[in-house]
């Protein structure tokens, strides 16, 4: 079954940290199946708190989300993120 990570930015708090972040979580996306359905594309916040920004990416299953997620490339790059903004990140099987 495909695997969703949902990237919820929250709140921006050091923008400089962010621009970091960006170059080296792209390059941790290298030899992981990831496909994008939504990039910080415009959207409506119909409930709850607002954010900044939403990313979807699409893996096969959560077994390769996870693959990502701890590689120490994305573990590296995710300090980054970490000193930059509140995010939510969501891992949610799909049907």
């Amino acid at each position: 079954m495909p695997a969703y990570v949902i990237l919820i930015n929250n709140k921006t708090t050091d923008a400089t940290e962010l621009d970091r972040y960006r170059p080296k979580a792209a390059a941790a996306r290298a030899g992981h199946p990831v496909t994008f359905l939504a990039v910080n594309g415009k959207y409506e916040v119909l409930e709850g708190a607002p954010a900044e920004s939403i990313t979807i990416a699409q893996f096969p299953d959560m077994a390769a989300a996870k693959a990502w997620y701890d590689s120490p490339e994305y573990q590296d790059a995710k300090q980054h993120r970490l000193r930059g903004a509140d995010f939510r990140i969501i891992l949610t099987e799909g049907l």
